[in-house]
């Protein structure tokens, strides 16, 4: 399967529900509400939505049962990027080729922008695509892996320890911890939410849960060859060879397609999505 052919025809469906999420651009306060949009449209790479309607797919569901949480995880990946560029925390002033939220705006609009966004983002999960035949259990179970990989535990926490994170103390292990909350804990919530809105459960959502951390892991890895040459702070290049990341890169890539090896034909976006996130650095 072709990852970039399967990605192209998913997005749209992406961008439309997004788009449903959102106040209108016009709707006061229409400051705030242009600023939630800034990063959202046209947007990045979609690989968080892109992974939950793999998911939902991967365990026989429509991909349009998964856009709830397709949604969701988009909303809360966006407002981490907001919040990320403030300058009380990396202090950025471009993102995507445009300005940070901050610089386009003011600082505290940006922050509330990344507030608005993180309700947003929940009030899609549990209520949003009303159409779809989804279980208020499903919505609940699909909200509670989203909350557990967003939250102190994993996308705030991985955060936190990323802004103390001092490169001559770095280690394989320190490294590869912020990496797995702050980047991996999202991106296999992602998987496993569209799969519980298809209906799975159990074992079968543990097996995603995963194959989506270490796919979370080479993406990382992927980001940080890709960005050697800016030297960022907490990345496995500061612990690793390039040589040896592409590595371990291949090691985490091997385990993810061992964990949905029983899925069958289903699950081949999941396989080429998982090889997509460490080839586009090649």
């Amino acid at each position: 399967m072709d990852a970039s052919a399967y990605w192209k025809e998913r997005a749209p469906l992406v961008d439309a529900a997004l788009e449903a999420a959102l106040p209108d651009v016009g709707e006061a306060p229409a400051r705030l509400h242009a600023a939630m949009r800034h990063l959202l449209f046209p947007g990045g790479k979609r690989l968080r939505p892109v992974l939950a309607m793999a998911g939902a797919e991967a365990v026989g569901g429509p991909p349009e049962h998964a856009l709830p949480a397709a949604v969701a995880v988009e909303l809360i990946h966006t407002y981490s990027l907001v919040h990320d560029d403030l300058p009380c925390m990396d202090d950025d002033d471009e993102r995507r080729g445009i300005r940070t939220v901050h610089r386009a705006f003011d600082e505290s609009t940006a922050v509330l922008a990344g507030d608005a966004l993180q309700s947003a983002a929940f009030e899609a999960l549990l209520t949003g695509c009303p159409e779809l035949p989804l279980t208020p259990e499903q919505r609940l179970a699909a909200a509670r892996e989203i909350t557990r990989a967003s939250g102190s535990l994993g996308l705030v926490g991985g955060q936190v320890d990323d802004l103390a994170f001092d490169p001559n103390r770095a280690d394989v292990q320190s490294v590869e911890s912020i990496h797995a909350r702050k980047t991996a804990a999202l991106i296999g919530a992602s998987v496993t939410s569209g799969a519980i809105l298809a209906g799975a459960t159990g074992p079968v959502v543990e097996n995603l849960r995963n194959y989506g951390l270490r796919v979370g892991a080479v993406f990382q890895i992927s980001d940080d060859l890709l960005d050697a040459d800016r030297g960022e702070e907490c990345s496995l290049l500061r612990v690793y060879t390039p040589g040896q990341a592409r590595a371990r890169a291949e090691e985490l890539l091997d385990e993810a397609l061992g964990f949905i090896e029983g899925f069958g034909e289903a699950a081949q976006p999941l396989r080429a999505l998982a090889v997509f996130a460490l080839r586009r650095n090649q």
